[in-house]
């Protein structure tokens, strides 16, 4: 969901890790053709037989190549094969399957489909989820030492009226897995989206005393580490990562051609195109802990959207829209490859009359990105404002968008294929600290690539070349070739903790 312009928070410790590269500056031609428009699931639109089909003509209309549909809300999902409960909301038509039908009807008009799933939310204390088994009544503030919630050194969870799931909890990071998973498993969607895909705004979460233990365990630290404790942050942001990785490994173990994007986190204003050590200076880094651009770089999304939202009228907003957009575009592959991550901006109807978002389109599109609208529901700020009905709004913004010189009056097809199409994973097993392991892969006795185990014993790699390689963790080792497209699953390493230094990751 859309995040507010805020002021950041106090000043945070810079994280000591190593530094990724910057692609050098390239022609933008080939980022991305995705012309998409998201789809929430809190209002009209996906309810019900008829809106599913009226959505579906009006991004016809509209001219779209792409629907971003919200499948998993809170823990729970708009359809009905999946690894969670269904929403329980009066409006859902009884039996209905929206999930299923927009993806038939959209597939029908030559449009993608990506099922958005906001990965970490847990509950909204308005609107609860009554089915006993939704992860909040199992897993919730009353649940004891079964919580999941991310909490607040005092033990608070909520932010706003929302409960968030911790990524550093392995058994919630496993609920959030297999329910991602199953939309591919269950249904012939063309990727998915990771919404929420980090901690909750304000910089100060993660103090479930199990995360803490947890902390501990794997880096040797004592007592309570503060908010802005730079090893604190960076060991949060890794399980952000992590649960990224093994979202993408999974997927892709599912079906390989499967595009997993994520929405992403652009506060305030950009740092400069490839300017690394700015981006870790700014809120998407250090206060919700999401590292995008080494996510485009490792291979562990497809597709990154921006939720860009700016307002162009309001301040230096404008200038920040475009900075975004070009800092993304410049680090969207590691040094040496030929291609990257493709690059989406976001851009946020709801807040614009529909001429600004006609010309953020416009330059999205003109700087070479993909363009994405936020929402069908509300595509103008008067039907936010409930000054237009939704109908009037859609009207005004396709004559925006489509008329000439509009970023829609031509719409590419978005034909392109995942850039991630193999990978391996395996588990490290046997042990009372499974977690902050490192693992190498290794090619004719040389590393050619390393990653840490989340706190389940996963690992995982995207993208190596394929053929042999030996992966080595913890005094274990095991060797296979990496396919040509698909991942592999090696089997569990058992290790034994005979002589392992806390904290040291061997």
């Amino acid at each position: 969901m859309p995040a507010p312009v805020v002021e950041p928070p106090a000043e945070l410790a810079p994280n000591p890790l190593p530094e990724i590269s910057p692609l050098p500056p390239s022609s933008p031609a080939s980022i991305s053709d995705v012309r998409g428009l998201w789809v929430d699931a809190f209002g009209p639109g996906l309810k019900t037989a008829a809106q599913v089909r009226q959505t579906v003509e009006e991004a016809a209309r509209l001219g779209v190549n792409t629907l971003f549909v919200q499948a998993i809300r809170r823990g729970d999902c708009l359809c009905r094969r999946s690894a969670l409960p269904v929403v329980t909301d009066a409006d859902l038509e009884p039996g209905f399957d929206p999930l299923a039908e927009v993806t038939r009807l959209a597939h029908g008009r030559g449009m993608r489909v990506i099922a958005w799933a906001s990965v970490t939310g847990a509950s909204n204390t308005r609107a609860p989820n009554t089915n006993p088994a939704h992860v909040f009544r199992r897993h919730g503030p009353s649940a004891g030492a079964a919580s999941w919630l991310a909490r607040r050194p005092d033990g608070t969870w909520r932010e706003g009226v929302d409960g968030w799931l911790d990524p550093a909890l392995p058994e919630a990071a496993d609920f959030m897995v297999a329910g991602v998973v199953s939309l591919v498993r269950n249904y012939p969607v063309d990727g998915v989206q990771l919404d929420r895909i980090r901690y909750p705004d304000g910089g100060v979460w993660g103090y479930d005393p199990k995360v803490l233990a947890r902390y501990r365990a794997e880096t040797g630290a004592r007592g309570t580490p503060a908010g802005s404790d730079p090893r604190w942050l960076a060991w949060k942001r890794e399980q952000v990562t992590a649960l990224v990785r093994r979202i993408s490994l999974e997927v892709k173990a599912v079906r390989w051609a499967a595009w997993v994007s994520a929405a992403t986190i652009t506060y305030l204003a950009p740092p400069a195109p490839g300017d690394l050590a700015a981006f870790r200076q700014t809120r998407t880094y250090r206060d919700v802990l999401q590292d995008w651009p080494t996510w485009m770089q490792g291979g562990l999304i497809d597709l990154n959207v921006l939720m860009n939202y700016k307002r162009d009228a309001i301040g230096a907003q404008s200038a920040w829209f475009d900075g975004w957009n070009a800092f993304a575009a410049s680090v969207r592959a590691a040094p040496g490859e030929a291609r990257g991550a493709e690059v989406a901006g976001g851009s946020a109807l709801y807040l614009n009359p529909p001429a600004v978002t006609a010309a953020q389109a416009r330059r999205t599109v003109a700087a070479g990105l993909g363009w994405v609208g936020y929402s069908y529901r509300t595509p103008t700020i008067d039907v936010y404002g409930t000054r237009q009905t939704t109908g009037e709004g859609l009207a005004a913004v396709r004559d925006a968008l489509t008329g000439p010189g509009g970023a829609l009056a031509a719409v590419p097809a978005w034909t392109a294929q995942p850039r991630t199409v193999r990978g391996l994973l395996g588990r490290v097993v046997g042990t009372a600290v499974p977690g902050g392991r490192v693992v190498e892969a290794r090619r004719g006795g040389v590393v050619v690539a390393r990653t840490l185990t989340d706190g389940g014993g996963h690992y995982g790699f995207l993208n190596l070349p394929p053929g042999p390689v030996e992966v080595h963790v913890s005094g274990q080792r095991w060797a296979e070739p990496v396919p040509e497209v698909g991942v592999i699953r090696y089997p569990d390493l058992l290790v034994r903790d005979v002589q392992r230094e806390v904290g040291s990751g061997r």
